[in-house]
């Protein structure tokens, strides 16, 4: 049964030209793991901000699918494959750039606190991120957010006109 973070059949019919391994000329090395199964190792560790380690077993091994994600955001591979998910998402009515919610609970007061708080309080000892916080720190998402909307409708769409964005 596949679970809500792997691709369906049409999905991967977009995407697999952009994430197709690119393989040695000579055709040596062992075989690679099958890349739609790694896409959605990927996708479930982006989606639950779980560690790499913690994959479940269902997915190929974790060093693959990080050292293949890797690779892909390096040559800009992820990118454009996200890019075109967005697309085929927002086409069929499941996907609504015009509003964006994020879960600011893990930030932290700097300088301009209460002066209710103790002064040393924002000297106190930080807690560890969760993976999700993790995972919500990426250079893309901080981008994107701290872009006007039509900016970030640019973002996925960058041949669009600034008079042709949808009113949803």
């Amino acid at each position: 049964m596949a679970c809500r973070w792997e691709v369906t059949d049409e999905q991967w019919e977009l995407l697999e030209s952009v994430l197709r391994p690119v393989r040695r000329r000579d055709n040596r090395g062992r075989r690679w793991v099958e890349t739609r199964a790694v896409l959605n190792g990927v996708l479930w560790v982006l989606g639950t901000g779980a560690q790499w380690a913690g994959m479940p077993e269902k997915y190929p091994p974790s060093q693959t699918c990080h050292r293949r994600f890797q690779s892909w955001v390096g040559d800009g591979r992820f990118v454009q494959a996200l890019r075109l998910l967005a697309r085929h998402l927002h086409e069929r009515g499941k996907l609504n750039l015009d509003e964006a919610f994020v879960d600011a609970t893990f930030a932290s007061a700097k300088k301009g606190a209460l002066r209710s708080v103790p002064p040393g309080a924002a000297r106190a000892r930080k807690s560890s991120l969760s993976p999700l916080a993790m995972v919500c720190h990426s250079p893309y998402l901080s981008k994107a957010l701290r872009m006007p909307n039509a900016s970030l409708w640019k973002l996925f769409w960058p041949d669009a006109s600034s008079i042709s964005y949808p009113n949803d």
